[in-house]
């Protein structure tokens, strides 16, 4: 029964949030022609890679909360299809002003999202199996670094000079449209809960029904969305989570740039490299999910993969003038970062559930994503005035080193 609804779910929900998050982080592969084109400044850019985390915490706990209400194929549709939409209106970008509404727009469209997705695996999943379905859904992030940088090089170098838009136009084009076209393919394959799964007989709707009941009858949860924001276990993690996150915005928006600066020429070239370090990432998120599950344990398993990420980020601004070792460092901080996520959404799952859940997930996920918006902003301000990459992945990792604190240490003493 749930070798059945993993096949059956999961690989289309990481293959709608790869096409989100493509849709999301191209922006860093357009950056490379499309300042000179518009004559951004790095800061400019940085503001507009961030901005999209404004619009998505603003949104974001709404859009959960009506998923709640109204269920999952309806939301996930409207969300699919309308950031798609936006991501194709990137092409008409021209000043600093329609840069940042549109990015701002995206992630409001995009809200909800993530966060949906890891409320929506709760009615299928029980809790002691989610480490590894979670790091299944979340090798998405890494599975769009993997193909994401080389299908941008290849469309940037391809459709070069073609008319009637640049190159990078032609990117957000082309990488939008099949959002929108996934957005009606969730209508037709999406059940809103096992009740209404065509494909799982009454005997395995009946036997994940008892099981999912006996499992929050046997752990006391909050699902009161109101008390879940009084306990500071749900601080705990957004804090947590919005330093894990400045990581992964850093890696998303910055390794085609921070590839560029090791020396690396053609946008091709590039988007290759900047795929390696997203392959070992995937690798590592899996297997930390499942050696997370086969424990039972979860602070130690996102701390440690925190603290990797730190080191990484450090030595790689140590290292920017030594491309190899750099790009190893960058690959180990990609290892830790990508690793950190599917363990850390088993915690506030089991102390959260019905609208706790809802609002709380996405509570977690909006607040931790301002580091989203920080993040770039911080790596573009610092860039423009050092010349360098490497201080803002310092601050960054400093973040990282921060989780791990608050993962082994706050979260251990609150748990007593």
């Amino acid at each position: 029964m749930h070798r059945k609804i993993a096949w059956r779910l999961v690989p289309f929900l990481v293959f709608l949030f790869l096409l989100a998050w493509i849709d999301r982080v191209n922006v860093g592969f357009a950056k490379l022609q499309m300042l000179q084109d518009l004559q951004f400044s790095e800061a400019v850019y940085g503001l507009g890679a961030g901005i999209f985390f404004i619009g998505y915490f603003l949104f974001e706990v709404p859009s959960n909360l009506l998923l709640q209400k109204i269920g999952a194929r309806k939301t996930l549709a409207r969300i699919t299809i309308l950031w798609g939409l936006t991501s194709m209106a990137m092409i008409y970008v021209e000043t600093p002003t329609s840069f940042y509404v549109l990015r701002f727009l995206l992630g409001a469209f995009e809200a909800g999202f993530f966060p949906g997705v890891m409320l929506y695996l709760t009615y299928w999943v029980p809790a002691h199996r989610r480490g590894k379905i979670n790091g299944l859904f979340m090798t998405s992030f890494a599975i769009a670094g993997v193909v994401g940088g080389p299908l941008a090089g290849l469309i940037m170098s391809g459709m070069e000079g073609v008319a009637p838009f640049r190159n990078w136009q032609w990117l957000f084009l082309l990488e939008g449209i099949p959002s929108v076209l996934a957005g009606f393919a969730v209508l037709a394959w999406l059940p809103d809960r096992p009740q209404s799964a065509r494909w799982l007989t009454e005997a395995e709707k009946h036997a994940l029904a008892a099981e999912l009941q006996k499992e929050n009858a046997d752990v006391p949860k909050q699902s009161s969305f109101g008390r879940a924001l009084r306990n500071p276990m749900l601080w705990l993690c957004t804090a947590a989570y919005f330093c894990i996150v400045s990581g992964n915005a850093t890696i998303a928006f910055w390794t085609p740039s921070i590839v560029k600066e090791l020396g690396v020429k053609g946008t091709l070239n590039i988007g290759l490299l900047s795929a390696i370090p997203f392959i070992l990432g995937t690798v590592a998120m899996v297997l930390n999910g499942m050696h997370s599950d086969a424990t039972g344990e979860r602070r130690r398993h996102c701390a440690y993969a925190t603290l990797i990420a730190g080191v990484g980020l450090v030595a790689t601004g140590v290292l920017i003038e030594q491309p190899v070792f750099a790009m190893v460092a960058l690959s180990f901080a990609t290892i830790g970062i990508l690793a950190a996520f599917p363990v850390f959404w088993s915690i506030p799952a089991s102390f959260l559930t019905g609208t706790a859940a809802a609002g709380g997930i996405a509570f977690i996920n909006s607040v931790g994503n301002l580091a989203g918006f920080a993040a770039p902003f911080t790596m573009g301000w610092l860039k423009t005035s050092t010349g360098s990459v490497a201080a803002g992945l310092y601050a960054v990792a400093g973040l990282e080193i921060i989780a791990t604190l608050v993962l082994l240490y706050a979260m251990r003493n609150r748990a007593r």
